[in-house]
């Protein structure tokens, strides 16, 4: 899966036609052995979300701020498989939290039913805190396919495959030489950590 940014604030946004670049660069150059892409927002209206999705060919959407349940089955998110990234501040409120969101794409194998990040005041994603183990553990006991995110990079991916066991994970800045500029070389070897290659 490659994540593609919408959320303006963030140094990895794109804007939709950067965005329908890369992935019909992507499609030409790989065919069907191209990653899924999913678009990232952040409180952003459905229709919006549907019209990008749209114009830049995406496969899902990520709803990364603060939506309620509901903007999962937004009437014009019909056509556009989505689900939720969360941030809880607790293990207490987690399991409630995935509880409340986990029903997004249960039934599409090829996407988490849930993401998880780092609790965060003023960020969103991205922020380079790892999710507690407990908070973890408690929507890992609720959710069928939890893609973990927070503070992963090469040095800490494969050790937290082996203890949290998620459906998969998810990286930003632990890939990064600089914020928005991803590290080619971090990324190969994140990948072989989180493969245990």
């Amino acid at each position: 899966m490659l994540g593609l940014n919408f959320y303006p604030p963030s140094p990895r946004c794109l804007t939709a036609k950067r965005a329908q670049e890369i992935a019909s660069r992507l499609r030409s150059d790989l065919g069907k052995r191209s990653p899924v892409l999913v678009g990232v927002f952040v409180n952003e209206d459905a229709s919006r979300i549907a019209d990008i999705c749209e114009e830049v060919g995406l496969d899902a959407a990520q709803l990364s701020g603060d939506e309620a349940p509901g903007a999962l089955r937004a009437p014009a998110l019909r056509q556009t498989p989505a689900f939720k990234s969360l941030r809880p501040k607790s293990a207490e409120s987690a399991q409630g939290e995935a509880q409340l969101y986990e029903f997004g794409e249960r039934e599409n194998v090829h996407l988490p039913s849930l993401l998880l990040d780092a609790w965060h005041p003023d960020l969103y994603g991205g922020s380079g805190e790892q999710t507690p183990d407990d908070v973890a553990r408690a929507v890992l006991a609720t959710v069928s396919r939890l893609m973990l995110a927070g503070g992963l990079n090469p040095e800490n991916v494969a050790e937290r495959v082996r203890s949290l066991r998620p459906w998969g994970v998810d990286v930003a800045s632990g890939v990064e030489s600089a914020p928005g500029v991803k590290d080619a070389g971090k990324m190969r070897a994140f990948i072989a950590a989180a493969k245990g290659l």
